[in-house]
């Protein structure tokens, strides 16, 4: 049987196992020793096996920083012990200002998911027992911004990228609502506008492309194959993405009084310039196909739809407005309210939040009709 095949124990879970057994021997520890008491290496079906992945480990956490140093008796090679040097790989004491302990609370605020959200909470406590107290996070209270859960496929994706090992998934297409099987070197995930997205090369189109996580249905699938790709040395994940997701729109809404605080706190003046035109059915916040070092643009830059106020809103409402650059978040943000926010302007807005109750409530499928917007790739030309 390979080496390679079917390991019991994955190979960060046995370099997680030397480290802890090296940095707890009382001398060292043989390699002999190490194959037999620490989980994983038992997993090599020959000594050559396991001498080849013990050495591929040991550089490994040399490369990562950690003090492996050799420990030579004098006698026999297999002699020869192994331990970590604990005074050079000890931390010293933390000991942050409430400032730094003030920017790590206010990057830790930016994560809803559940997940990350419990790993990072235990961390900043620890932090906090540290001495810096929580002074330091009161002054930053509203003032983090939010990342919407990753979702399931963020580890497999993270991990594809990592060991650069192609993935296929099936994929929502923002444009035409067709799920579709796709092929893709993975090369970054990055957050822009509260979403995550992947960069990568798609395989069947020979072309880059860029995902959003949220359009993912079922299981993402890794291949088996390490170092299945390169990723591009002057890969720019921004000229990709474009510096934003979208440009800024505005959408007009019509909300019962006291209700949608949320929505209220960030509204702006109504667009009072009704007559300016219709929309040219074309989204203007679209993430363009791009190679590397080719900004995405959008793709018009079309007047908003306004209707008035008077006829449009239903009787006993306030009009809002507020600003957005993608749909696909403000759809789910506004669908929340259900039936106490209308959306006037812009019809996909409507469209999109509409789809969204319908699926809900059980009477529709989770097919969207609508136009591209900027958390999907598109096709250009």
């Amino acid at each position: 049987m390979p080496e390679e095949s079917l390991p019991s124990v994955p190979p960060a879970e046995r370099l997680l196992n030397l480290v802890i057994a090296l940095v707890n021997t009382s001398v060292s520890m043989t390699k002999q020793q190490i194959r037999r008491g620490v989980a994983g290496y038992g997993d090599a079906p020959s000594v050559d096996a396991f001498e080849r992945m013990f050495e591929r480990d040991k550089d490994t956490l040399r490369a990562l920083g950690v003090p492996i140093v050799t420990v030579d008796s004098g006698g026999h090679s297999d002699d020869v012990g192994y331990r970590i040097d604990n005074d050079a790989y000890a931390l010293p004491a933390v000991d942050l200002t409430p400032a730094e302990l003030g920017v790590l609370a206010l990057a830790a605020q930016l994560w809803s998911d559940k997940t990350l959200r419990t790993d990072i909470s235990r961390a900043m406590t620890k932090l906090r027992a540290a001495g810096a107290g929580e002074a330091a996070s009161d002054a930053l209270a509203g003032l983090a911004p939010r990342v919407r859960a990753v979702g399931d496929a963020y580890g497999p994706l993270l991990e594809a990228v990592t060991e650069r090992r192609v993935v296929t998934f099936r994929y929502r297409a923002a444009s035409t609502g067709q799920v579709t099987a796709r092929h893709v070197e993975p090369w970054r995930i990055a957050a822009r506008g509260g979403g995550w997205y992947l960069v990568g090369r798609d395989q069947d189109r020979q072309a880059p492309r860029v995902f959003r996580l949220s359009r993912i249905e079922g299981r993402v699938r890794v291949g088996s194959r390490a170092g299945a790709f390169e990723i591009p040395a002057d890969l720019d994940v921004d000229a990709l993405l474009g510096a934003r997701t979208g440009r800024e729109r505005t959408a007009v809404l019509a909300v019962v009084p006291e209700r949608a605080s949320a929505v209220r706190a960030r509204a702006v003046p109504v667009p009072s310039d009704t007559s300016s035109g219709t929309s040219s059915g074309t989204s203007s916040d679209v993430v363009r196909d791009a190679s590397p070092g080719t900004a995405a643009t959008d793709a018009t830059d079309a007047p908003l739809a306004v209707p008035p106020a008077a006829a449009a809103a239903p009787a006993g409402r306030d009009v809002l407005a507020v600003r957005f650059t993608s749909l696909t978040t403000l759809a789910e943000e506004l669908a929340g309210y259900a039936d106490a926010v209308v959306v006037l302007a812009p019809p996909e807005l409507r469209t999109e939040v509409v789809r969204r109750l319908q699926a809900a409530a059980g009477l529709a499928p989770r097919t969207p009709h609508h136009r591209p917007e900027p958390d999907e790739e598109t096709t250009r030309g």
